[in-house]
């Protein structure tokens, strides 16, 4: 990180400088892990007990915080800190030596386009009429399969696998071990208790601005198209099935998987470890809570927990019961035996009447 002073931080995020405007910063860190002439932030009031001891020289904090005790660090005061500190991220990024040019290693065939001021790896594999756009980086070992085409600014991180046919848009990044259209799971089930693979002839469309985690599969449609709409963001480990539709802007965090034809809304946030089950329609705006079990369809705006997946307010309230069934479940034995000795004695009783 090159050397900035707090005055030149705060003038780039408007925001306001509490101590000394001079203190210079070569490098960032962690709030607990503070030290002189880096800069760090506080969000999550969770950590706000390391401000009052971390050494780092500078602090991004909200407008609104108000220290307990002293802070010796400078406080740059903004809107929204993490932003901020994402924003300073993002111009480090920039600042960053930028790779270009192709490798010699590199394996282009023939009647492919290339852009300006893309960077061409190691071992990496173009298949013919493949698309590549303007200041596109394709790291070592990556295939593009042919009639793929890559938007520009787009970014492939190693060992990233695109199929034939795939269309990837602008500004997107997709970090090592992601595969794009690898067939959907289609097998047709014989009288021979086998099954017959069904060919998948379709194609993976991912639009604009989409980021997919390490190890992430997006399975080509058996017919039509697979389709990640505009904004969408997805964790490492996850599964996206055949003719899956996942609206813009939505979220999944890591190892949930959605299984084939199900359209998923705009705006949506799915948690860690969420299955979703086929041939279902996932309003716009919906949350689903982690490790949470879909099976039917989800209207707009809801928020879901659990599985068999319910609204989150109902989950809770029946984990409350579930988490005191083995005290209901000694009061039932307690009420039994004393039901028993209530039916002995007053079958004992109606045996001295009748003697």
């Amino acid at each position: 990180m090159m050397k900035f002073k707090a005055k030149t931080i705060a003038e780039f995020l408007k925001g306001n400088i509490e101590g000394d405007p001079e203190v210079e910063v070569t490098d960032i860190a962690k709030i607990e892990e503070g030290r002189p002439g880096t800069l760090t932030f506080l969000a999550n009031p969770k950590y706000e007990k390391y401000i009052y001891e971390t050494k780092a020289s500078i602090v991004l904090v909200n407008k609104d915080f108000r220290p307990e005790k002293p802070v010796l660090a400078t406080l740059i005061r903004v809107e929204n800190a993490y932003d901020s500190f994402a924003s300073l991220l993002e111009l480090y990024q920039q600042s960053k030596p930028q790779k270009t040019g192709i490798d010699k290693s590199a394996i282009i065939m023939e009647d492919v386009k290339i852009g300006e001021n893309v960077y061409i790896g190691n071992y990496s594999v173009i298949e013919k009429n493949a698309v590549i756009g303007n200041h596109v980086k394709i790291y070592p070992q990556v295939y593009v399969g042919e009639n793929v085409s890559i938007g520009d600014n787009t970014i492939l991180y190693p060992g990233v696998k695109i199929y034939e046919r795939c269309k990837i848009g602008k500004d997107c990044v997709l970090h090592g071990g992601v595969i794009i259209g690898a067939d959907g799971f289609g097998f047709a089930p014989q009288a021979e208790n086998n099954y017959r693979k069904i060919p998948q002839i379709g194609m993976v469309i991912i639009e604009d601005n989409v980021e997919i985690g390490a190890n992430s599969c997006v399975d080509r449609a058996t017919m039509g198209a697979t389709i990640l709409h505009k904004g969408v963001k997805l964790d490492d480990l996850i599964m996206i099935a055949h003719n899956v539709e996942v609206g813009e802007n939505t979220v999944m965090a890591a190892q949930s998987g959605v299984a084939g034809s199900t359209k998923i809304g705009r705006n949506c946030m799915i948690a860690a470890q969420v299955g979703i089950i086929g041939h279902l329609t996932i309003g716009d705006n919906v949350k689903i809570g982690g490790q949470s079990g879909v099976t039917k369809d989800v209207k707009e705006g809801d928020i879901l927990q659990g599985s068999a997946a319910i609204h989150y307010k109902d989950y809770w309230k029946s984990y409350a019961i579930f988490t005191k069934l083995p005290e209901l479940r000694q009061q039932i034995i307690q009420l039994d035996r004393e039901i028993k000795k209530i039916t002995e004695r007053d079958n004992s009783n109606i045996k001295d009447h009748s003697s």
